[in-house]
């Protein structure tokens, strides 16, 4: 059938529209590449979900202006044909972004080549912190670093105070990436590496081996592993039947094993019993199940012999996620086809040379770096070119598996449960060898054997250590306060301590060559009189000091015979003469005041009462007071004051007389700068680092005298400086001190005290001993125990146990604080009369005060009332039996002689007012009546306090003593 020439053109026409529709409709393809080792398992699945990864986001963004098209090559796991399969994409495929390669060797190779081309790299799997954005820009981790994790790893050293650990860790820029950040997270807790050892990732079981014995000759059992899991399977196979698997040993391993648990055969797993682990935290959701199951599946389909691998790693996940974010990025970017610039360059000598620059690369890059999006894996977010976590799960290895025993989040540390809230501690940890408790984390001899302790030989000062050799079975036995301290501090540890003395005779010359031993390895500690420099710790480690601390220098001493003319004032303080002063005056006031109504002795002019204050406390002093006291309350008063008095007088008598003969020695030499000027000899203990000190002081070696004894020290300072001594002795306070207590007489120690550290125990840099043994010298210094040693070498602090007990010194005056209890009583005593006087007084003078009339003048009523009130108290109380007695018998005694009868003394107070007579005038009718009325009125009643006013020695002409009203209110 013949077909028309216009109908062909007009289909040819149509179907060419079609298809230009169709072109500028299709999406714009973007070539990624993937790098793999495909002969791993792991790799086959790092495919698959890649793979899955860009259906996934296509399906679920049917339109999508661009699409991902995957260039799969293998790398085999060698650097060199990872290099190669990266060059092949660039070079040929012409990709716009690679994902991987698998390992952190191989991404290093391949992160340059990247970069040379504007390539970027994204690698889910290479965690070594060498590896990073600065070196490399067009790098990317799309997954943990390995530095972040070394955090929660010294965290959970922390949680168990283990402070020295060895590290184990593969040799490759893997295993070795980690290191300067472990030592850094674990000086941030007080914790130190002891050792490190590298082991090749090819290493066989010889090479192992011996690592692993290497270790175990340390006093060290706490282990950090950092290796990928099939070289860690392999070690902790060797450690299993080399013993450490067992109690006292603890692993604590990276990521690199517990992100790889279900990797392991059951043989790797129970070799792994009690490991602790690490490994990145995801949350198991229905995506992650379902990604799980997915991948299981087409796994089974496409690679068979992966069938019976059902455990789900996070690299998966994280395969999955990069993918994602690959064709997210590129989707945003909007990034076209792909387009290079052949380098314009001279000779190219390798197909490097000849790569092009990606036109697309930095918009690609710059799209990826802040692409973010919830993926299966978790949050992803990229800072500074690297994946962010938000928590590591903490694993402990137990029967088939891994059982999570907390968490580790930046904001709040350890956790047992992500729960903000929850205990800061990791749940129980079943450790090697099943344990009853947590490792200790070392072992004092790794070997077993006795610790050997060096003790130095000394010739003077015995009572620190001393070395005795039985003659007869020439056994050595080493006794002394250091000893003692050593091996009750020994006693207190939590476990026990092998060890035994060993004299050294190095501290004759030295004690630097003597602390040498232990740097050396000599010995594997040092128990002794030695004291902490800062020389000394840069070589050694010392416990905490177990003796006061600083030097000093000692003198002999010579009588002063200067004198001053007021030293009788020196005996007591400033305070203490005005606090005597004090209550001498309130004394006498006190006794004044109860006596003055009812004791004649206190009665008399105003100047004459104020002196008679003064003199009747100070005569107390001699106990020459003369005036009778009428009250009971006054003698209590004065009877305590007596007491105080006497104690004053014996205290200030005592003193006066020891400044008047202790005072009297001085030290012949003051101080450092008058031993220079005069160019004296001086004298230092054998073996002490004072030596060096003095030199730096400006002494002149050729003036310094080395002594051993504190007999040669007395000796030496006896003799002086002008004859073949020397004039003072340096040496630490307590060889001082325990010279002092046996020649107490004629030395002294003087001048200022140079600070030292005190005397310690010495041990290994790092020790992990030196710590327990401090914590038992504090722990035995706040017990009874370190007393007794003490006092069983030393004495009584500040007894003298030499020929002479005479004291040397000054004696110091006595203070108000000594007496102040003494004050107090007698204070307390005189106040607590006064008061219980003036209760009585307004009590038995109510009416009286009651009815006493303010008298007219200026001031306050209140004033004026309590002027009446005083006026009323001047006044005498005739019922008291001191005037009662006395008026009745002046009575008896003037009516017997006639007509007149004499005022006694105290009637003259005041008798004449302005010439007047007393109104008080009657007759006397018989003396039958006047005895009569006497004897019925009492002397309150029958005599007014008028009679002050009349005048001594007026007559009475008569007198009429009736009993009517009359006379009763005259008389009052």
């Amino acid at each position: 059938m013949h077909v028309p020439s216009s109908l062909f053109v007009s289909f040819h026409l149509l179907l060419a529209a079609a298809v230009v529709a169709t072109a500028q409709n299709a999406p714009s393809l973007v070539r990624v590449g993937v790098i793999l080792d495909l002969t791993l398992s792991i790799g086959h699945q790092g495919r698959i979900g890649i793979q899955m990864a860009v259906e996934d986001y296509y399906a679920a963004h049917p339109a999508s202006a661009t699409k991902v098209v995957l260039h799969f090559r293998d790398s085999e796991g060698d650097v060199l044909r990872a290099a190669s399969a990266a060059m092949d994409l660039i070079k040929n495929a012409q990709v716009q972004a690679i994902i991987g390669p698998p390992t952190s060797a191989e991404a290093e190779f391949v992160s340059h080549i990247g970069d040379r081309a504007h390539v970027p790299v994204l690698s889910y799997s290479a965690t070594s912190p060498e590896l990073s954005a600065a070196q490399t820009p067009f790098f990317v981790r799309t997954t943990a670093n390995d530095s972040f994790q070394t955090a929660p790893v010294a965290a959970v050293l922390r949680a168990f105070n283990w402070r020295a650990v060895a590290v184990l860790y593969e040799d490759s820029s893997y295993g070795m990436g980690i290191l300067p950040a472990l030592a850094d997270a674990l000086q941030g807790v007080s914790a130190k590496i002891m050792d490190r050892a590298s082991v090749p990732s090819d290493a066989d079981d010889a090479r192992i081996d011996a690592v692993l014995y290497h270790l175990m000759a340390m006093p060290t059992r706490v282990f950090v592993v950092h290796m990928l899991y099939p070289l860690a399977a392999r070690l902790f196979r060797r450690a299993k039947k080399a013993g450490m698997m067992s109690e006292e040993y603890v692993w604590v391993a990276t990521d690199g094993v517990g992100g790889f648990i279900e990797w392991l055969s059951p043989e790797n797993v129970d070799a792994m019993q009690g490991v602790v682990s690490l490994q990145p935290y995801v949350e198991l959701t229905d995506d992650v199940k379902n990604f799980s199951a997915r991948l299981r599946e087409r796994s089974r389909l496409e690679n068979p012999s992966d069938a019976d691998v059902v455990n789900l790693t996070l690299m998966r996940l994280w395969s999955y996620d990069t993918a994602w974010a690959i064709a997210s990025a590129v989707e945003a970017a909007g990034v076209p086809s792909p387009a290079f610039q052949t380098p314009q360059q001279g000779t190219a000598l390798t197909d490097l040379d000849r790569l092009g620059v990606s036109a697309t690369g930095a918009t690609l890059l710059k799209a990826v770096l802040t692409t973010t999006f919830d993926g299966i894996a978790g949050k992803f977010k990229l800072v500074d070119g690297q994946l962010q976590l938000q928590a590591y799960e903490v694993v402990n290895i137990i029967g088939k598996g891994a059982r999570t025993v907390g968490f580790w989040t930046p904001e709040f540390g350890i956790t047992k449960d992500l729960n903000p809230d929850s205990a800061k501690v990791l749940k129980q940890i079943l450790w090697p060898g099943e344990p009853r408790s947590t490792p200790k984390g070392w072992t004092v001899s790794p070997n077993g054997r006795m610790l050997l302790v060096a003790v130095p030989v000394k010739n003077g000062f015995k009572q620190f250590v001393d070395i005795a050799v039985n003659s007869t079975t020439g056994e050595t036995k080493i006794t002394g306060y250091c000893i003692d301290v050593f091996d009750e501090v020994m006693k207190s540890l939590p476990y026990p301590v092998s060890y035994r003395y060993v004299p050294n005779n190095d501290s004759f010359e030295s004690y630097n060559n003597f602390v040498n031993l232990v740097r050396d390895q000599e010995v594997d500690m040092i128990v002794g009189d030695v004291t902490i420099t800062a020389s000394r710790m840069a070589e050694v480690d010392f416990t905490m000091p177990f003796t006061e601390s600083g030097w000093s220098m000692v003198v002999t001493v010579q009588k002063d015979t200067s004198s001053t003319m007021w030293i009788f004032v020196q005996p007591l303080s400033t305070s203490l003469w005005l606090a005597s002063l004090a209550f001498f005056i309130f004394t006498g006031f006190v006794v004044w005041m109860i006596e003055h109504r009812i004791n004649p002795e206190f009665r008399g002019t105003p100047w004459q009462q104020f002196g008679l204050i003064f003199y009747f406390a100070f005569s107390t002093l001699v106990f020459s007071h003369k005036e009778k006291l009428e009250s009971n309350l006054s003698r209590l008063v004065v009877i305590i004051w007596v007491f105080v008095v006497l104690i004053l007088t014996s205290s200030y008598t005592a003193s006066l007389t020891s400044m008047l003969t202790v005072q009297k020695l001085q030290p012949t030499v003051t101080n450092v700068r008058e031993l220079q000027r005069r160019g004296h000899y001086i004298g230092y203990q054998e073996g002490s680092f004072i030596k060096s000190s003095l030199t730096k002081m400006g002494f002149e070696e050729s003036k310094m005298r080395m002594y051993s004894s504190e007999d040669e020290y007395a000796d030496a300072l006896s003799r002086g400086s002008a004859n073949g001594g020397v004039a003072a002795v340096f040496d630490e306070i307590p060889y001082l001190k325990l010279f002092l207590s046996q020649y107490c007489d004629g030395y002294m120690m003087v001048g200022p005290i140079y600070k030292t550290d005190g005397l310690a125990f010495v041990f290994p840099r790092d020790s992990s001993m030196t710590g327990d043994v401090s914590r038992g010298i504090l722990t035995l210094a706040e017990s009874e125990k370190m007393t007794k040693i003490e006092k069983a070498w030393f004495g009584e602090p500040g007894a003298c146990r030499g020929p002479s007990s005479a004291a040397i010194g000054s004696s110091s005056n006595l203070s108000f604080q000594s007496f102040a209890g003494l004050f107090i009583i007698t204070g307390v005593a005189s106040s607590l009369m006064l008061l219980v006087y003036l209760a009585t007084f307004a009590y038995r003078e109510r009416d009286e005060l009651r009815a006493a009339e303010p008298t007219a003048g200026s001031g306050s009523v209140s004033l004026r009332k309590l002027r009446a009130w005083m006026q009323h108290y001047d006044r005498k109380d005739l019922r008291s039996p001191t005037f009662k007695t006395w008026n009745d018998e002046s009575l008896r005694n003037g009516n017997e002689s006639g007509n007149r009868v004499p005022s006694p003394r105290w009637m003259g107070e005041g008798s004449q007012r302005n010439g007047a007579t007393s109104p008080f005038s009657v007759s006397v009718r018989s003396e039958v009546n006047v005895v009569s009325s006497v004897e019925e009125t009492p002397a309150s009643d029958a005599l007014d306090n008028s009679s002050e006013q009349e005048e001594e020695g007026a007559t009475i002409n008569s007198l009429e003593i009736t009993q009517s009203p009359s006379f009763v209110q005259s008389s009052r």
